[in-house]
């Protein structure tokens, strides 16, 4: 339901906490929490980019991605199993701080998150307007709301909920970073490389052979660019080839901790305690994962 990212630094802050005496423990704890974000990402269009992206280029309707929870399940589970055994077999020390406490809204905050997600799927599939449309009502609805809670609850000297804040704090340089990215491959696409790769990849090795590539090359190359330049070579695909390329896309990420923003964002918050050669050691269980994956869906969408 939410983006791989912010599940990623959700519960790597839990683990940080948790773990924070104990390297090794937050190490193997990242290295599978990327593994475990990119492979619920896959099967949901709210879970990864590449998986929304999908949606919205109509190449598969919403419940469509559903058919891979089974492959992307396995694709956590197969290196999970093998982690299992090295995780240190300790306690955390209990906490001595008091229990935290919601603050006004928090309840209802969270639930208009989900009727967001549900509005948008359903101006997609009953209107057919494009999700963002739905996106946006909802983040009126929570300026409004937020507009309520900071009237009713502020206090004297104390920060309030301030949702303009909020939205001019996010991440505007990565927002860019992405916006020049789509236009650079747009302008790959206008000049004809993006037909020259399309050729050599999906005609000269198949669609099948080209989509596991295009896993391989997302642990690589972040893969929104890939994905979208997949999108932009106007492939003839059938469902399936669709969904196997979303899945690979969206797990190839997993191979190394650079292949995907959940992975770079990790590395960032660890403190050194989770890096490219930490998880880089773990590397080979997670092809064997991704290799897994990919044999179940041919074995249950094929």
């Amino acid at each position: 339901v939410a983006d791989n990212l912010t599940a990623a630094l959700l519960v790597g802050a839990v683990v940080m906490a948790v773990g924070a005496d104990n390297p090794k423990f937050v190490s193997i704890g990242f290295v599978n929490l990327v593994v475990a974000a990119n492979a619920g990402g896959a099967f949901c269009p709210f879970g990864d980019i590449t998986t929304l992206m999908v949606w919205q280029a109509e190449y598969a309707e919403f419940f469509d991605f559903f058919k891979l929870f089974i492959p992307s399940a396995v694709n956590y589970g197969v290196p999970a199993a093998v982690m299992y055994f090295a995780v240190p077999d300790e306690q955390p020390k209990a906490s001595d701080e008091a229990a935290v406490q919601l603050k006004p809204g928090a309840i209802q905050i969270c639930v208009m998150f989900l009727v967001t997600i549900a509005t948008a799927v359903s101006f997609k599939q009953a209107l057919h307007l494009p999700p963002f449309m739905g996106m946006m009502v909802g983040l009126s609805a929570l300026m409004i709301y937020g507009y309520f809670i900071k009237t009713k609850y502020y206090v004297e000297g104390e920060d309030g909920f301030d949702i303009f804040n909020k939205v001019r704090h996010a991440e505007w340089d990565t927002l860019l970073f992405f916006f020049g990215v789509v236009f650079a491959v747009g302008g790959l696409g206008y000049i004809g490389y993006l037909e020259l790769l399309s050729g050599a990849m999906y005609e000269g090795l198949g669609a099948t052979t080209a989509n596991i590539l295009v896993g391989l090359i997302s642990a690589i190359v972040d893969n929104i660019p890939v994905m979208f330049a997949v999108l932009n070579m106007g492939l003839d695909m059938d469902l399936y080839q669709w969904l196997l390329v979303t899945l690979t896309a969206g797990v190839g990420g997993s191979l190394l901790s650079v292949g995907s923003a959940a992975g770079v964002a990790l590395m960032g918050q660890s403190n050194h305690k989770y890096t490219f050669f930490s998880h880089l050691q773990w590397t080979p269980a997670i092809a064997a994962g991704y290799a897994a994956s990919i044999f179940t869906h041919y074995l249950i969408n094929g």
